[in-house]
């Protein structure tokens, strides 16, 4: 692994561990403090970022292309990366709309820090800051290698998958399970 392969059954194995780690994140919220995306969705989102934060942190940071730098620095990058991917996806999201006044801006703190979580980290894990890695990725270009897949597909299928699911929102605009609650 140390050329950034990574047999498939780890990798498997590391996505279906991010994504059962939400599910019952979400589970948890709803079971045992009766929070809900649509009631609470910034209480929610908090819940959501602590208990998946851990999960995604540590598993990508065992999948780390340079093995030769220890796990902690793997896990203080991320952590020290989270809050950055956060200000781009926030600058992002409000740009392609998100309310920014007072009432709405912590959830979307929350919703920019629960997507950085899938997109910003895992690539700090496993690349660290490494500028040609980095631009390899973000240009999609080619991936050379599993590990360039592990992390860029599930970042892009975050993100794919916020827009489409924002999406249709104007399509039910005023309905009565949209009404905020004062």
């Amino acid at each position: 692994m140390d050329n950034g392969e990574i047999a498939v059954s780890k990798a498997l194995a590391l996505h279906l561990l991010c994504t059962l780690g939400l599910a019952a994140g979400f589970f948890a919220a709803g079971i045992a403090y009766n929070l809900s995306l649509v009631t609470d969705p910034a209480q929610t989102l908090s819940f959501l970022l602590v208990f998946e934060t851990p999960i995604v942190v540590a598993s990508y940071s065992f999948v780390r292309r340079d093995h030769d730098r220890p796990y902690w620095e793997a896990v203080s990058m991320a952590l020290f990366g989270l809050p950055v991917g956060a200000l781009l996806n926030a600058l992002g999201a409000i740009v392609l709309g998100a309310p920014v006044g007072p009432k709405y801006w912590i959830s979307t703190i929350y919703w920019s820090c629960l997507m950085s979580l899938f997109t910003f980290v895992p690539a700090v894990c496993v690349f660290g800051w490494s500028r040609m890695d980095w631009q390899r990725i973000i240009a999609n270009s080619k991936p050379k290698q599993a590990t360039d897949c592990l992390v860029s597909l599930p970042a892009q299928g975050a993100i794919v998958g916020a827009w489409l699911g924002a999406w249709p929102m104007p399509l039910d605009w005023e309905m009565p399970w949209q009404v905020i609650a004062p």
